[in-house]
């Protein structure tokens, strides 16, 4: 096979799959994206309700201990930082929705940022800073990196959750 035609067909399957997957949400008359937690799937990914439609989320720049992998066992802290997120975020809790570079991962989850609604908490730091979650940049969706960085080594340091609960 040729380059070019190698190429072709590398850009038709990508255009093929960037068709095939659901649309964005667009944000509202203020500019904004808001939606409505419909449950929390673990400690980083979440299905929010864009008016009517549902969309599996994945918080951007963390990562939780694994409690529902197919193919691991549930780590250590897994289970609190589940409970956690669903303390942050029960059903029914308004969210503001930021998105980063990419709108999606392999997986057809929508990235985000979250902030709550009613008191602006800030959700993936929140799970930093209090030791539920590590930071884990993954280019080119890096935009809270650095404050996701800081609040790692204050809740490393004070060994807030899994900082103090897991062996390293």
């Amino acid at each position: 096979m040729t380059p070019r035609i190698a190429l072709t067909l590398a850009l038709g399957a990508g255009l093929l799959a960037t068709a095939c997957s659901p649309p964005l949400p667009s944000p509202d008359a203020s500019g904004r994206v808001t939606a409505v937690v419909d449950r929390v799937t673990d400690g980083d990914t979440v299905v929010l309700d864009f008016g009517g439609r549902r969309e599996s989320v994945r918080l951007i720049g963390v990562d939780t201990p694994e409690t529902k992998h197919p193919k691991k066992p549930v780590e250590c802290f897994g289970p609190e930082a589940s409970a956690h997120t669903l303390s942050l975020l029960p059903p029914g809790t308004e969210v503001e929705v930021e998105r980063d570079v990419e709108a999606r991962d392999r997986y057809k989850r929508l990235l985000v940022y979250l902030r709550r609604t009613s008191d602006g908490l800030f959700v993936n730091l929140d799970l930093v800073a209090t030791g539920h979650a590590r930071p884990y940049p993954y280019e080119p969706n890096t935009a809270h990196a650095q404050e996701f960085a800081a609040a790692a080594v204050t809740a490393q340091q004070a060994g807030l959750g899994l900082w103090g609960a897991c062996p390293r």
